[in-house]
């Protein structure tokens, strides 16, 4: 049997019994999470992206339109519910409620989690394709009106990551390298000139078979379009990949698109030959130090199935941990850069950034929920990731200068949107009664501020 008592006793864990009454009405435990709705104002995110669905049910019969449905889950998402269930526990929430512009006390409640289901599973191709278009070009326009005349370089990178699945979900397929059923999601980010975040543009499934490359030069194509468009075909534009895409027609397309690329390059006995000397003379270096050390090499190399010489920069190390035998570390990448060696190594080793990024995605958003039996409502599910995702980013770069500037999105959700919040309305406002003793309070209001608020 449910129990619904409302209130607990601790008869003896403090000086005085102390009673926790879930009694006070018109409250929230995400106060702070009008920051999304004034950073997605400013981004326009997701009205751009709920826009495309055709919405095939009769007007007259529909009380949540795509757009709030859509709204809805990316912000419960931002906001630490990534289960569609969590819908039917914040039906009414007055501060989500506010948040799709509806009466905090006696507005209409939100969807349910059955019409959030109806709603993921009524997406079409076109819908997805549109969609994914939205987000790309939201996310280029955005950094294009930021950075004007400044973008010196852009750097675009594609990841693959795993996404186990644990059902009969389609394209659900057995990874040998990854040891299980899974699906490849393939996630697309941009970083410009040198700052130290990457944004992310594009979130696609794949299934659990898919190779690196596969469709890899539908994104790029696109958002090469779409970046020359706004930033202007003068701003170089760089491509940064792992080993996967070191394939000759790919690396062709690289070339014929006329981007740099920088991409990394699966070691043969071949380049282990030319790699000899300077791994020879780095064993020296490191058994004189008792330290790990590197140096850096070049050579012009083409495989069998390649149809010239391509540029191979070559990393030779030896690594030393305390207490374990010192162990050779040869690593190549094939590139058009003109760069020193070192300097281009430099260039690929800061994909670690990009990584960080799907780390957040993962973890902090929960992209895995992909628990949908049919293919395209888990790709819906994992573009409203990548568009709270996209939110949570420019909250993180608006916060520049503040004590949360490099948070990640575990953290701002916890600091910033994490607020109990009382809330009254009146004929002429509705006011967010927030605590005191908030510890972020700067911040919050910092962020506040740069989203349309005024100082009151």
């Amino acid at each position: 049997m449910q129990d619904t008592t409302q209130t607990v006793l601790f008869p003896s864990l403090f000086d005085k019994p102390v009673v926790a009454a879930f009694d006070q009405p018109h409250s929230s435990s995400d106060g702070g999470a009008i920051l999304l709705r004034g950073v997605d104002e400013s981004l326009g995110l997701t009205d751009a992206m709920a826009r495309v669905f055709l919405d095939p049910r009769q007007a007259g019969k529909v009380a949540h339109s795509m757009r709030d449905m859509f709204r809805q889950r990316v912000h419960l998402i931002a906001c630490g519910y990534a289960d569609c269930n969590d819908a039917d526990r914040l039906a009414h929430d007055p501060i989500q409620k506010l948040l799709l512009d509806r009466d905090p006390i006696d507005g209409r409640s939100l969807a349910s989690q059955p019409t959030l289901s109806r709603f993921e599973n009524a997406a079409t191709r076109r819908d997805l394709l549109m969609m994914a278009h939205r987000l790309a070009e939201t996310v280029v326009d955005h950094h294009a009106r930021r950075l004007g005349n400044r973008a010196r370089r852009i750097t675009i990178d594609l990841d693959p990551t795993d996404d186990p699945t644990h059902g009969n979900q389609q394209l659900s397929l057995f990874n040998g390298h990854y040891d299980s059923h899974c699906y490849l999601p393939l996630v697309g980010t941009l970083t410009f000139n040198d700052e130290s975040e990457s944004y992310v543009f594009a979130a696609v499934l794949r299934g659990g078979t898919a190779s690196a490359t596969d469709g890899a030069e539908g994104i790029l194509t696109r958002i090469i379009a779409k970046l020359q468009l706004a930033f202007g075909e003068h701003v170089p534009l760089r491509v940064r990949l792992d080993g996967g895409y070191a394939k000759p027609r790919f690396l062709e397309y690289l070339e014929a698109k006329g981007v740099d690329y920088v991409v990394g390059f699966p070691g043969n006995s071949r380049l282990d030959k030319r790699i000899r000397r300077l791994l020879g003379r780095v064993r020296m270096m490191s058994k004189e130090s008792g330290e790990t050390a590197t140096l850096f090499g070049e050579t012009r190399y083409a495989t069998r199935t390649w149809k010239r010489k391509r540029r191979i920069v070559m990393k030779a190390e030896v690594v030393r941990y305390p207490g374990r035998e010192a162990r050779d570390n040869p690593r190549y990448l094939v590139t058009n850069l003109k760069d020193a060696p070192v300097d281009v190594y430099n260039v690929y080793r800061k994909r670690g950034e990009v990584e960080n990024r799907i780390k957040e995605l993962h973890h902090g958003l929960e992209m895995d929920r992909t628990s949908c039996m049919k293919f395209l409502p888990n790709q819906l599910r994992v573009l409203m990731t990548a568009a709270s995702f996209v939110l949570m980013q420019e909250m993180r770069r608006l916060l520049a200068g503040t004590e949360c500037a490099r948070s990640q999105v575990t953290t701002l959700r916890e600091r910033l949107l994490k607020m109990a919040a009382w809330v009254t309305r009146s004929t002429r406002r509705i006011v967010l009664h927030l605590p005191t003793s908030s510890a972020w309070f700067h911040a919050w209001k910092h962020l506040a501020l740069q989203v349309g608020a005024v100082g009151g």
